[in-house]
């Protein structure tokens, strides 16, 4: 009796994948969780919001003055008026015309339910300017109404005591 070891019938094991031995392949559930793509998404979205946020916070540019003065509450919720250094007056974000300011004025307040208006005026508006607007609000019935500067520095501050 003579047996052929070498020639790769189906009689020896491991050589072939079909007959009795042959072995299955087969897939399991993956217990791990690729995260790769999600990290990458956030990373884009993060830098998004980083450069698109300050953006989103109040579009006049207004240089404010600087002074020495108390900080207000900042829970307290008014109305913001604004006027750039163009001379351009704003409610809100909304650009008014001084003919319908005390109109346009009203309906802010009456969307807020408050009777506080914060004024922010350039630095470099006249005199004038700013006087007509706080004359407009004083006609309108505004009776609670905030000027909003900028703090002085501390090297400022320090100067103009000294000077005293």
């Amino acid at each position: 009796m003579s047996m052929n070891l070498g020639s790769g019938g189906s009689s020896s094991r491991g050589s072939g994948r079909s007959g009795a031995f042959a072995r299955r392949r087969s897939y399991g559930a993956m217990a791990d969780i690729n995260v790769t793509n999600l990290v990458d998404v956030m990373l884009v979205l993060l830098i998004i919001f980083m450069i698109s946020a300050p953006l989103l916070q109040s579009g006049i540019e207004v240089k404010l003055p600087k002074t020495a003065s108390t900080a207000i509450n900042p829970n307290e919720e008014g109305v913001i008026v604004s006027i750039d250094s163009k001379g351009g007056i704003f409610i809100g974000d909304t650009w008014a015309r001084l003919e319908n300011f005390e109109d346009q004025l009203k309906g802010e307040l009456k969307k807020i339910s408050s009777e506080s208006v914060f004024l922010r005026a350039d630095s470099l508006v006249s005199y004038g300017v700013v006087v007509d607007v706080i004359a407009r609000l004083k006609a309108s019935g505004i009776a609670n109404l905030g000027l909003i500067t900028e703090p002085l520095d501390r090297k400022t501050r320090r100067s103009k005591a000294n000077k005293r």
